[in-house]
């Protein structure tokens, strides 16, 4: 049986959030960030552009999971961002019908379950997948406060963004998406 999660009320879900050359977080240098729950609490979401050097096939052979299906060699796994690195999660377009997905836009879902693992193995998973290790979070306040520091900009998360568009050149073209060649903008140099 399929479970859809709404998530709960959120103010920058959805969004990508592109790391500012001045944001001095060696996890989030030069990233973006699929924002998928954004509110009172905090927020939780996954870098999208971090790409380790491990192909998928490393992660369902430490799971156990029989693949029937050449894989693409290319698509490798990525980090997400340094919360539960152990912890697995596919970001993926369509929604389709998976145990366990939060869905984010009529487009794009995020599924921990291992049934989306098993379908993509056996070639009929979603059409398009990121799947990444860990995920980013932020404490009650914690995002707020770095975008008062102008630590982030944010973008509409779409699908073209998030699977069509190369880890390379994420970054820019997600502030290309809101007017700013961020490969102009500086780090603020220190103080005397």
């Amino acid at each position: 049986m399929s479970r859809k999660i709404q998530p709960k009320e959120h103010y920058l879900g959805n969004h990508l959030l592109i790391a500012m050359p001045s944001l001095q977080d060696v996890n989030f240098d030069h990233t973006v960030s699929l924002i998928c729950e954004h509110n009172e609490e905090g927020a939780m979401g996954f870098v999208l552009n971090r790409p380790t050097a491990l192909p998928i096939q490393e992660l369902f052979d430490h799971m156990d999971i029989a693949v029937t299906v050449p894989l693409d060699p290319k698509q490798v796994l990525h980090n997400g961002g340094p919360v539960q690195p152990e912890r697995g999660f596919v970001i993926h377009s369509p929604i389709g019908e998976w145990e366990s997905t939060l869905e984010l836009t009529p487009e794009i879902g995020v599924t921990a379950s291992r049934d989306i693992l098993f379908a993509i193995a056996n070639g009929y998973g979603p059409e398009k997948q990121l799947i990444t290790l860990g995920y980013a979070g932020w404490g009650e306040g914690q995002l707020e406060q770095e975008f008062s520091k102008n630590n982030w900009l944010n973008v509409a998360a779409t699908a073209e963004l998030v699977f069509d568009t190369e880890d390379s050149i994420l970054w820019k073209k997600s502030a290309d998406q809101i007017g700013i060649d961020i490969t102009t903008l500086t780090a603020p140099a220190g103080h005397a």
